[in-house]
């Protein structure tokens, strides 16, 4: 599988990712093994990039991962994770948590983007991956505390950096506008962009996009098949676009994009997948794996063929935006 490097770092991801969330019990129960399995499936598919946050799980996440991939070579694999949330005892627990994750809830989130917060954050979890170190630390979701997250975490991040702690620091969010100042205004290496390049929305070509390529920085893209919508060949109602019932509208755009595709000779979801890789800032996609089937499907689905074609048609029946790039840059490329 391709390597990307994040510009301006000495830190290269594969160009398919494997996203922790939902083996932190994301929306349902993930049996120990499954999650085991699914990391071991994602190593012998050729994925070397693991994302996770101590958000996921109330650390369920974190800790399952680092289990998972603490016999492996620790120079042949890059994992991510972010600060932003302290998991701080819970005074009051109700016995399952309350933010998705199907966990008990003997700890809770503390929004905290201090430099004391952003140390301590990254110290546990080291512990609970039981890893030597981060590759890439985010800011995880800064939207209420711009101030903060600008001017005292991602200033802690960048000394961690210069000092060869970390290999490269960002922010990831489910907007752009914001990521947008991130790269424009502060050291930020990379962000993590979700949902808002994606065959249903390409919003980010107004703001994130155009800071990465103007200052030479690089982007991760997760969220691609907006919660559910473009992950199926063909989508019906009832189906989820961010995290809600898609919209009638919506349902039927994605039906006729997935027409398309298959005059193409490929499938929604694959197509879904290679789209961000159209802009040459976006140098990975990540997507959330629970089990080793979902790992055998996601590599079947990124390694069909899309052609170029397909980006020209979608953009003459107006499917997508005109302005929509084609070329693949997405930084120095490695074949390992």
């Amino acid at each position: 599988m391709q390597h990307r490097k994040i510009q301006n770092t000495s830190v290269s991801v594969t160009e398919l990712g494997f996203g922790a969330s939902v083996i932190g019990n994301l929306s349902r129960v993930t049996p120990a093994g499954e999650a085991a399995a699914a990391v071991d499936a994602a190593w012998d598919a050729g994925i070397r990039y693991f994302d996770t946050a101590p958000h996921y799980g109330l650390g369920l996440s974190e800790r399952r991962l680092g289990a998972a991939l603490r016999g492996r070579p620790r120079d042949e694999y890059v994992i991510s994770s972010k600060v932003g949330r302290l998991l701080v005892p819970n005074e009051e627990p109700r016995g399952v948590d309350t933010e998705g994750f199907v966990v008990r809830d003997d700890l809770r989130r503390q929004w905290d983007f201090s430099r004391d917060g952003v140390l301590r954050s990254i110290e546990e979890t080291l512990e609970r991956t039981g890893l030597d170190r981060l590759d890439i630390v985010y800011l995880h979701d800064p939207d209420a505390h711009w101030r903060q997250a600008a001017e005292e975490a991602m200033p802690t991040l960048a000394e961690l950096r210069d000092q060869g702690v970390i290999g490269a620091i960002g922010a990831g969010m489910n907007q752009s506008a914001m990521l947008a100042r991130f790269l424009r205004e502060t050291a930020a290496d990379v962000v993590m962009l979700a949902g808002r390049y994606t065959l249903l929305d390409q919003s980010a070509l107004d703001d994130a996009l155009p800071a990465a390529q103007e200052h030479g920085k690089s982007v991760v893209a997760v969220g691609v098949f907006n919660s559910g919508l473009l992950s199926r060949d063909r989508p019906a109602q009832g189906m989820k676009y961010d995290y809600q019932d898609a919209p009638p509208a919506l349902v039927a755009r994605a039906c006729a994009i997935a027409e398309v595709c298959a005059g193409h000779g490929t499938t929604l979801p694959a197509a879904a997948i290679a789209f961000p890789h159209t802009h040459p800032s976006i140098i990975n996609v990540t997507l959330g794996m629970r089990t080793a089937e979902q790992v055998g499907r996601n590599m079947e689905l990124h390694d069909q063929h899309v052609p170029d074609g397909l980006w020209d048609d979608l953009r003459a029946q107006e499917l997508i935006r005109s302005d929509v790039l084609t070329g693949h840059g997405g930084g120095d490329v490695r074949c390992l």
